[in-house]
């Protein structure tokens, strides 16, 4: 027996630890940028680099899978971002770098386990069509 995409049992808990956390980033990114720790005064244009995580937050909010997959791949950036800024930087913006690095694996992990049932349930119609 099959089991259809519609049938895939999504974890709510997931959803909103994504949501939460993706929000929380987009939060971080720009106060860090503009107020608690900018690279040098007045360097408005890195806080610019929240926006392709606002892209991605009404797709979340919607819990649409396509979106949550997509930004799974973005957030890497800020992942990898957060790791060498925390490894390079002092003080506050270090800190900072490890709290950004905390959420965007927060949400790739979150987002691809909500994922997960959906890609589950559409090999195994793929599959299930083809025999």
């Amino acid at each position: 027996m099959t089991t259809p995409i519609s049938a895939a049992r999504p974890n709510a808990v997931l959803a909103r630890g994504a949501l939460a956390s993706l929000a929380a980033l987009i939060v971080l990114t720009v106060a860090w940028e503009l107020w608690l720790a900018p690279v040098r005064p007045g360097a408005w244009a890195l806080a610019l680099k929240a926006l392709p995580l606002a892209c991605a937050l009404p797709g979340v909010v919607r819990k649409n899978v396509y979106t949550l997959q997509w930004a799974s791949m973005l957030v890497l950036l800020y992942l990898a971002e957060g790791v060498v800024r925390g490894m390079t930087d002092a003080g506050r913006s270090a800190s900072l770098a490890w709290l950004e690095a905390l959420l965007a694996l927060a949400f790739f992990v979150c987002a691809l386990a909500y994922v997960a049932p959906f890609k589950r349930a559409a090999r195994l119609n793929a599959r299930s069509k083809k025999s």
